[in-house]
């Protein structure tokens, strides 16, 4: 497939994980893409590495405008940099509080205002914002990443309201717990992990998982044009955990 042919992509937090998953399916599809993260060693050819790290302004703005030069600009913008926190509200300190939702949600407005210029004058400007089920669904131990979650949610409404008008869609996706570095540290630590990853996927109606492959093919989808006609929506890839009740087996 290669519906993406001539569009220029930019993927932040994308050397592992969802994002690095996506910005392979992109330039698969025909894309030209570019990958901001912290540390750009992992990622190879087709795909460009820039450093940027989403807490500084200077930062984020010196690798877009590169990733933009090297392209002639912008078509598709993933917002996908972002870290976890367990714990509910009295298990973080400020300081943890300040530093997550300056990448989650800070981090999403430096890389947006940074690219908006290029993606004004692209024919197909596409933003997708990696949310979470953690924005709709109440979940344990996830006091903090669920806030910053949530005003990724709000965030990308707002965004797509203001930016209608100019050919811009916004919208999100809405993983549920889904197979990455960051859950495999999270599986590390707990007492049993087996047993941690048999409760997780118990928790999605699915039985299993999210991979990220399969958040992959969401935002591209989202971020193509068979989605011309898509803008405010937040898409669930969740295994069905967000909107089925399902009764216990056998009843």
């Amino acid at each position: 497939m290669s519906d993406l042919t001539g569009l220029k992509a930019l993927v932040t937090g994308g050397a592992s994980g969802i994002g690095l998953a996506t910005a392979t399916l992109l330039a698969r599809r025909g894309a030209r893409v570019a990958v901001l993260d912290l540390e750009t060693d992992p990622v190879a050819e087709p795909l460009l590495g820039y450093r940027a790290d989403v807490r500084d302004d200077d930062s984020v703005r010196t690798a877009v405008d590169a990733a933009a030069a090297a392209f002639d600009g912008i078509d598709i913008l993933l917002n996908n940099a972002g870290i976890g926190a367990v714990g509910t509200v009295e298990d973080n300190d400020d300081a943890t509080w300040h530093r997550v939702l300056d990448v989650n949600v800070l981090g999403v407005v430096r890389t947006t205002r940074a690219a908006l210029p290029y993606l004004r004058r692209s024919r197909h400007a596409a933003i997708v914002n990696t949310c979470s089920i953690a924005a709709t669904a109440g979940l344990p131990q996830r006091a903090l990443y669920s806030a910053s979650k949530g005003a990724v949610l709000s965030l990308t409404l707002a965004m797509a309201a203001d930016h209608v008008r100019e050919g811009i869609r916004v919208n999100c996706i809405n993983p549920g717990t889904a197979d990455t570095p960051w859950i495999g540290r999270l599986l590390d630590q707990a007492e049993d992990p087996a047993a941690e990853r048999a409760a997780l996927n118990a928790r999605q109606p699915l039985g299993r998982l999210v991979s990220a492959d399969e958040v992959a093919a969401a935002v591209a989808y989202l971020a193509g044009p068979a989605s011309a006609s898509v803008t405010g929506t937040a898409l669930a890839v969740d295994g069905g955990m967000q909107g089925l009740r399902l009764r216990s087996e056998g009843q």
